[in-house]
């Protein structure tokens, strides 16, 4: 299909490798897709003459924006957990609810339990409602098995999600989210399965891109998780590390030793953190709607951004400290609790989201040569659509030159 996008009142093209603030805004823009590929992008008039006369679509007036990339989610889970919402509202501490037996742990008795077509028909739905509000590609992690055979499961329902969905997931093996309260007293033998029969299994199988482990007290420590990235990046796994959410415990530096992609929540960087985070040019991705459910810090993506850090946004999606999809919410909370501008918002959810997932040429922008994945917003400019946030400005979606939202 060739087909010109014509009307656009601003597009932004978000051209990779540039400055976080350069979203590649254009007014009174146009595009033209060719085989499932942006072929050119740019002022109306500046249109080159052999695209002229093609057959086109009416943006009427709107603001066009690459399809965005959430890159940080949990999407295969079993259950919720409304009642740690109200405890936490109580005064319970993230801490204090895992303490007692909910949080993490509590869903991972529900993964468990949910039979593979279960957990495929919940993240079907999800994936449907983030397209629509113009989420493209989403990088999605598992943590909720904990022993071999539910991991294995989430990874396979991804895998079958990626095959039949318009969304593209990017999948990541995060077996290590928190010790399952079986191996409690035993912790080396669980890392024992995941570096001798989990991560091997993973990587032979293709059923992840990457491998994550959470840096907390109550979760792994540093030397533990050195250990299971140091063994996923010899079977040819990339890194992310979940890195000093409650507490600056040194997972940013470690990311930044090991040439992790990305560093994920960083709520409580240090500034050794950020310097570390600066010279590796590892991602740091923010998470401002757990911020935002936890009550807790945000990022301190001012310090981050001005070091020459790369700040990604994502949602977090997951039963517990960050039940919400809506990666627009994302990007207007990175903007009044991050200080972050509407353009740093964008490109943070697009094509340095992309980086995060090493994807940065290959999604999250609209110059010529990326795939024509984009999202019409109902809102004459970039500024607009952030700061007059409605539950869904997004008007239509074209996935690799294919309309899959109108």
């Amino acid at each position: 299909m060739t087909l010109a996008l014509v009307n656009i009142s601003q597009l932004a093209t978000c051209p990779p490798g540039r400055a976080q603030d350069e979203a590649g805004l254009v007014n009174d823009a146009a595009i033209v897709i060719e085989d499932k590929q942006v072929a050119w992008s740019g002022a109306r008039h500046e249109m080159p003459h052999q695209y002229q006369g093609l057959p086109s679509h009416d943006c009427q007036r709107r603001l066009v924006v690459p399809g965005l990339v959430d890159c940080h989610t949990h999407l295969c889970f079993g259950g919720w957990r409304g009642d740690e919402f109200a405890m936490r509202l109580e005064g319970a501490s993230y801490q204090q609810i895992a303490a007692a037996g909910g949080g993490i742990a509590s869903t991972v008795q529900a993964t468990r339990k949910a039979s593979r077509r279960e957990l495929y028909e919940k993240a079907h739905g999800v994936l449907d409602q983030a397209l629509a509000l113009g989420v493209t590609t989403m990088e999605c992690k598992s943590g909720y098995g904990l022993e071999f055979e539910s991991e294995i499961r989430q990874l396979e329902v991804y895998a079958e999600l990626n095959l039949k969905h318009a969304v593209d997931l990017v999948a990541t093996f995060l077996g290590a989210h928190i010790v399952p309260p079986e191996y409690r007293d035993r912790r080396q033998e669980y890392v024992d399965l995941l570096c001798e029969r989990l991560i091997p299994e993973v990587a032979r199988r293709s059923l992840a891109r990457f491998c994550d482990v959470f840096i907390e007290d109550n979760a792994y420590s540093l030397d533990e998780a050195r250990k299971i990235l140091e063994t996923a990046a010899h079977h040819g796994l990339g890194l992310k590390v979940h890195a000093d959410q409650l507490s600056s415990g040194g997972g940013a530096e470690l990311a930044a030793e090991l040439g992790a992609v990305s560093a994920e929540h960083l709520e409580f960087i240090s500034g050794s953190g950020i310097a570390a985070l600066a010279d590796s040019g590892t991602v740091a991705v923010s998470l401002p709607l757990a911020s935002m459910y936890l009550g807790d810090g945000y990022l301190p993506a001012r310090k981050l951004i001005e070091a020459g850090v790369p700040v990604a946004i994502a949602t977090d999606f997951n039963p517990g400290s960050s039940p919400s999809f809506h990666l627009p919410m994302a990007m207007l909370q990175a903007c009044l609790n991050q200080r972050m501008t509407p353009a740093e918002s964008l490109t943070g959810a697009t094509t340095i989201a992309a980086r995060a997932l090493g994807l940065q040429e290959s999604a999250g922008s609209l110059t010529p040569g990326f795939p024509a994945d984009l999202a019409i917003i109902d809102a004459p400019d970039l500024n607009h659509w952030l700061y007059h946030f409605r539950a869904n400005a997004c008007a239509a979606v074209m996935k690799a030159g294919q309309w899959v939202v109108r």
